[in-house]
């Protein structure tokens, strides 16, 4: 009888393991991580220390300098994700290219004073007129990035036994934009239609 209820129970633990998510293990031990860490942070502030620098007393320079090359190797170029995250690290390139002029700053600032930073209720519109030099940086820089764009758009490769079922170029780019889409529902009309069986 014992034995029955002893293996009862342990079926009904089988069973709630069972039901549980695939990570459950993995995320039960980074929840007790995250409070271990919390309960060093709460005793650090109350020694009136930083948590930080008591953390890093505690790694070992072995482990220390794995880390660092982990994080020299991972590579921070992640890929197109979206069009939004490439264009943030497209501003961000840029932004890391461009040299500042601080003599003009200087310049400026002194001609402007105040004004130079403008507020909410600044009305400077129509006022700063661009140096020649910034105007031709920017050029230059626009022309370079018209240039790399243009090695990115490569030719496609022209197919001899394809069949030509187009009139001129933009008709065939249609008609493969139709095909991508609608190719699946239509295959069966158009075999119909080459065989000369289609009612």
């Amino acid at each position: 009888n014992e034995a029955r209820k002893l293996n009862h129970q342990e079926v009904v633990e089988e069973d709630k393991r069972l039901k549980l998510p695939a990570n459950w293990e993995a995320k039960k031990a980074r929840l007790e991580w995250e409070l271990k860490v919390e309960e060093k942070k709460k005793e650090c502030a109350a020694r009136g220390e930083d948590y930080e620098r008591v953390k890093l007393l505690e790694i070992s320079a072995e482990d220390a300098e794995r880390w660092e090359r982990k994080k020299k190797r991972k590579n921070p170029d992640l890929g197109f994700s979206d069009y939004a995250a490439a264009q943030l690290r497209q501003y961000q390139r840029l932004t890391r290219q461009i040299k500042p002029d601080l003599e003009q700053y200087e310049k400026l600032k002194e001609q402007y004073g105040e004004a130079l930073y403008p507020t909410s209720d600044s009305l400077l519109h129509g006022t700063h007129v661009p140096s020649k030099e910034g105007v031709d940086r920017m050029v230059a820089d626009l022309e370079k990035q018209i240039e790399k764009r243009e090695k990115y758009s490569r030719r496609r490769p022209y197919n001899d036994d394809a069949d030509i079922d187009y009139i001129n170029e933009r008709n065939a780019k249609f008609n493969k934009k139709a095909e991508r889409f609608y190719g699946k529902y239509t295959a069966e009309i158009k075999q119909n239609l080459e065989r000369g069986t289609a009612v």
